[in-house]
């Protein structure tokens, strides 16, 4: 493996979207030119310190390996222009990223023939890990360690991450520590703990996630909705809820993740700390609920009555409060410290409250 520091060429040729058109949005995906921070907040601190860090290249190889830092530095480096497509709803256009592909790092290590799959783990506290088929690493992933000319700052990945053309954004990983050949695919973090599609193809529509995590008989109990303190304990997935009248008012930090809760009925609801990305709550009824710091990333929030409540500190990124004509209703609503909303949202929740 020999390299000399940056030097230019030429991107590697697009991928096949002959089913793309002429637009660049996947289904149900909003533009943006901001770079919102996802996933883990920070890694651990070893991750940030230069004269430590590591990155081990190990598995079904023949050669294992451990580069330092300057190791990496030293390998020949260019630019790849591609789209960021967010699980949570967001896009970035012709994001570039300075870095060098995974097949020439693996060249080097020399895959072994019963390798099928790529895992690549974290600087992280959680050992934070994404995997996928070896003939897609290969042909779509690079390691980045600067984006749009700056290095990458450590809430995007900084030092160095992984990015992968042509997936959702969480099959590309923070922080990278260790690149695993395996012999057997397996799945990653997002995969195992909250039931992210294991394809991650933004352009089909239907693969954030790979199914409702209940059994008819736990969504019926669900839905009646009372002593909902147990449901607090797991993280229900893709379930129907849609015109939810719980009979406990205090749900508090529930996680109902990509849920139908559209007309649900929550009006003054503690939903405190609750985990609501990607749900639906067009038309609900949120009249004077209790939101502080609930996540609402990718929550489509249009046409809900949001009058009087309070979502001081709540996580908006890539949520929508209107689309088209379809609007939130948010007087006397408490937007005080959200982070996230993109820039058409951010526009038109401003409008509305100068115009108090």
């Amino acid at each position: 493996m020999k390299g000399d520091g940056q030097r230019d060429a030429e991107p590697p040729a697009p991928l096949d979207r002959s089913h793309q058109g002429p637009d660049w949005l996947p289904p149900d995906q909003q533009a943006t030119r901001k770079l919102p921070i996802v996933g883990e907040k920070a890694p651990l601190p070893e991750a940030l310190d230069l004269d430590r860090w590591s990155l081990t290249i190990d598995g079904a190889v023949e050669r294992p390996r451990n580069l330092t830092w300057a190791d990496y530095r030293a390998l020949p480096s260019r630019d790849l222009r591609m789209d960021i497509h967010c699980v949570t709803r967001w896009s970035r256009r012709q994001t570039v990223f300075t870095g060098l592909p995974l097949a020439e790092l693996l060249a080097d290590v020399g895959v072994r023939p019963d390798a099928v799959s790529v895992r690549f783990v974290a600087w992280s506290a959680r050992d934070h890990d994404t995997s996928l088929p070896l003939d897609v690493a290969l042909k779509q992933t690079w390691l980045a360690h600067a984006a749009d000319g700056a290095p990458l700052e450590p809430a995007h990945g900084g030092p160095l991450r992984t990015v992968t053309v042509g997936r959702y954004f969480y099959k590309s990983l923070k922080w990278l520590r260790r690149i695993e050949l395996c012999a057997e695919h397996r799945l990653g973090y997002w995969e195992r703990t909250d039931g992210y599609h294991d394809t991650a193809d933004p352009w089909p529509g239907d693969q954030r996630y790979i199914g409702g995590s209940l059994k008819p008989a736990e969504l019926e109990t669900l839905r009646r909705g009372a002593k909902l303190a147990r449901w607090r304990r797991q993280t229900v997935r893709s379930a129907d809820l849609r015109g939810w009248d719980p009979i406990d008012r205090a749900p508090g930090a529930i996680k109902l993740k990509n849920c139908d809760l559209r007309d649900a009925r929550l009006a003054g609801a503690d939903l405190r700390g609750a985990n609501l990305t990607l749900s639906d709550l067009r038309g609900a009824d949120l009249r004077r609920a209790n939101l502080r710091g609930a996540d609402l990333e990718g929550a489509r929030l249009a046409g809900a009555d949001l009058r009087g409540a309070d979502l001081t500190g709540a996580a908006l990124t890539a949520s929508t409060l209107f689309e088209g004509e379809l609007a939130a209703r948010v007087e006397g609503a408490d937007f005080t410290a959200v982070s996230g909303l993109l820039e058409a949202q951010r526009r038109w929740l401003d409008a509305r409250e100068r115009s108090r």
